[in-house]
């Protein structure tokens, strides 16, 4: 549903079932901005960030995390540890898009294209 949102929205979408996808991608070509839910198959949101600190770090900055997850106590440690913005679900379109506007005017885009790694429900 969000890829839809912001493909109607006139971004060019990129959508990877799992965090190992979400890297293989991101390695393949360049990304304006990047989508993540802590919780995902195989490699989870803080391995992602993980990578992208280790192969990648200055995408970081293109990092939004979405959360259902945030009351966890591991992933209170992790969210209180790291410097990008998270969307705690439920979250409204107005939220969407104030933190995509955010991390996209944080630099010169290369083209509007959003990665994002699975949503859980």
């Amino acid at each position: 549903m969000l890829a839809e949102i912001l493909a109607a929205e006139g971004y060019e979408v990129d959508v990877a079932c799992n965090g190992r996808v979400a890297l293989e991608k991101i390695g393949a070509r360049a990304y304006d901005l990047i989508l993540s839910d802590l919780r995902m198959p195989e490699l989870d949101g803080v391995g992602l960030y993980r990578e992208l600190e280790r192969q990648h770090p200055d995408l970081l900055r293109r990092l939004i995390v979405i959360t259902a997850t945030a009351r966890d106590l591991d992933y209170q440690r992790f969210l209180a540890q790291i410097d990008v913005p998270v969307l705690e679900k439920p979250f409204s379109l107005l939220a969407l898009h104030a933190v995509t506007h955010e991390v996209l005017s944080t630099g010169p885009p290369t083209g509007c294209t959003i990665p994002a790694a699975p949503m859980s429900p």
